[in-house]
């Protein structure tokens, strides 16, 4: 594509002597400058619209460029869609879902099939996520893990430690049984009471106790993205 630039000297014309023949007009000079702004308009882009009329307004058309050509040149529909689908793609890839990032789903189906993108691995199988605290050393590192569900072979439960059991009383029945058993007298109680006996936070006896610590829950998938 050409510029138009004169092909006539038409102020050299006026420079010369009014008796020079070179200084009148012609019509074989009109027929040359015309025919070179010719010769640059048609060799400009084609503009393709209705009459003539405006090339955004009447679907003009264009060369595609290859993807990711970052020139002047017409960037037509087709090229600005494949730069829009390429640029989404990376927009996941870079922002959404980074490395390190946790994808939740209750689809079994993985996370590189579902987005399309990135390696991952399933994470935190029969675990909740909790939120990092620098202040405490049980939840201070990223993946840290700790707690109990179960305890003694008791499912969904954890058997309580002497130091975990509270001050509390007991009920203690004396009725029936044999009269003036060591048991009974040792409490100074007679064969056909009940009495209450309160005992210390962590006193030295034995209790067979466990108390459930599984919060409500709900199951979903949990994956974490590693490349």
């Amino acid at each position: 594509m050409s510029n138009y630039t004169l092909a006539v000297n038409w102020s050299g014309k006026d420079a010369l002597s009014d008796s020079d023949a070179a200084k009148v007009i012609s019509g074989s000079d009109f027929n040359t400058e015309f025919t070179t702004v010719r010769t640059a308009v048609n060799s400009k882009a084609d503009l393709n619209g209705d009459s003539g009329e405006d090339f955004a307004m009447n679907n003009g058309t264009a060369a595609t460029q290859s993807a990711g050509n970052n020139t002047t040149k017409v960037a037509t529909t087709a090229f600005v869609t494949t730069a829009v689908a390429a640029l989404d793609a990376a927009a996941i890839n870079a922002i959404v879902y980074p490395v390190g990032s946790i994808y939740t789903t209750i689809s079994s189906t993985a996370p590189a099939t579902l987005l399309g993108m990135g390696t991952w691995a399933a994470f935190g199988a029969g675990k909740v996520p909790i939120g990092i605290d620098s202040g405490d050393t049980d939840f201070d590192t990223a993946e840290e893990t700790g707690g109990s569900k179960t305890a003694s072979g008791t499912t969904g439960s954890h058997a309580l430690s002497i130091s975990e059991i509270p001050a509390h009383t007991h009920t203690v029945d004396t009725t029936g049984g044999e009269a003036g058993s060591t048991s009974r007298l040792a409490y100074g109680l007679s064969n056909t009471t009940k009495a209450t006996s309160s005992t210390g936070g962590g006193a030295g006896h034995t209790h067979t106790v466990a108390n459930s610590i599984v919060q409500p829950y709900i199951v979903v998938y949990m994956w974490k993205r590693t490349a």
